[in-house]
């Protein structure tokens, strides 16, 4: 076995025998690093003190989810040594996280991309303030769960981190408020996905006010946000004209006019969709996932309307990307594989006659 590796380091080296694992070319070592899991990773860069150097120059990102009991005092002792890292991990079972272990993160880890802290319900704004000050290149943050932040806190990290592209405020029920949306949209004009999922305080006033600075968004995730009403929908299709998935489970104040209000902005543009049609096939464009479920106002004309507007909404078996659950009316709505179909069985059932 020894001689095994011997030869596989001769080769490595370029015809010089590499006689100590500290040897490894730092290219080589990240490569084999890439093939671990996280948990091994830090365990590897107890090794030596080359191994330990490359592991935390090279590493970009890392998950400490694994971590069930000791979260706070892995992230204390190694964050520091995390100079280049662009994402990381931080999703519990249960609730370990601290602000200091965040606070600690956000003092030297100024690089970070990305930032999952979902389900740390110890946390308090204080970590939104270090993140807001120390990670200002944020483009990607998981905050869902978190039910101890602020709305004031939340617009104050919108702020600084305007880089933000996909956010993820689901369940931040204190956070989520109009004022904090309107915060994000005025500052974060890049904001791809948003979900705020079960954000009972979110009205009208907040959708609105992100759907007309937010032009580029492409995921809205608003179930379970009782409040808004169709005024939300209607400024998401007339200004967002990239938007392809959208949640309204459970919206049950949005009616015919909001759907009817998505399907015209398939054609408001003539010139943008043709132009569109040339690069792309025309079934890509447009709504590609929709939640009505129980959205009980709706009613089959409008909802149909929205199918012949879009075609990547599917009804039929297996390609469920339109949503109707709960929607007892709605039976009548198919999408056109499911009119594709009954065409071609009509002929079959008029020869078995």
């Amino acid at each position: 076995m020894s001689r095994m590796i011997s030869d596989e380091l001769e080769v490595v080296g370029g015809g010089r025998v590499l006689t100590d694992w500290n040897d490894i070319p730092m290219e080589l070592l990240l490569r084999i690093v890439s093939l671990l899991d996280d948990r091994t990773i830090i365990v590897a860069s107890a090794v030596c003190s080359g191994w330990r150097y490359a592991i935390f120059s090279g590493l970009s990102h890392i998950s400490f989810s694994w971590c069930k009991n000791n979260m706070n005092s892995l992230v204390l002792s190694l964050a520091p040594k995390f100079k280049n890292l662009r994402g990381l991990i931080l999703r519990q079972d249960k609730p370990q996280l601290v602000d200091y272990a965040v606070e600690t993160i956000a003092s030297n880890c100024h690089d970070l991309q990305e930032v999952d802290l979902s389900k740390s319900f110890k946390l308090t704004d204080r970590s939104l303030y270090a993140l807001a000050h120390g990670c200002p290149k944020l483009i990607k943050l998981n905050i869902s769960g978190c039910s101890s932040f602020s709305d004031i806190a939340l617009a104050y990290l919108s702020g600084y981190c305007r880089k933000l592209k996909i956010l993820n405020l689901c369940g931040c029920v204190k956070a989520a408020s109009d004022n904090a949306l309107k915060a994000i949209g005025y500052n974060c004009g890049q904001l791809q996905s948003l979900n705020l999922g079960w954000c009972e305080e979110v009205g009208d006033a907040g959708v609105m006010s992100l759907a007309y600075s937010c032009h580029d968004l492409r995921s809205l995730d608003l179930c379970g946000c009782v409040l808004i009403t169709d005024d939300s929908v209607i400024a998401l299709a007339n200004n967002c004209r990239h938007l392809r998935s959208l949640g309204l489970y459970y919206c049950q104040n949005i009616t015919d006019k909001a759907i009817y209000a998505l399907a015209h902005s398939r054609v408001k543009n003539d010139d943008e969709v043709w132009e569109s049609v040339k690069s792309r096939r025309y079934e890509d464009e447009g709504l590609m996932n929709l939640n009505i479920s129980q959205c009980t106002a709706l009613t089959p004309p409008a909802v149909q309307a929205l199918c012949d507007s879009f075609p990547a909404l599917h009804t039929c078996p297996g390609r469920h990307s339109l949503i109707i659950s709960g929607c007892l009316n709605l039976t009548s709505v198919h999408c056109a594989c499911g009119f594709r179909a009954h065409r071609a069985v009509n002929p079959l059932t008029h020869h078995a006659y």
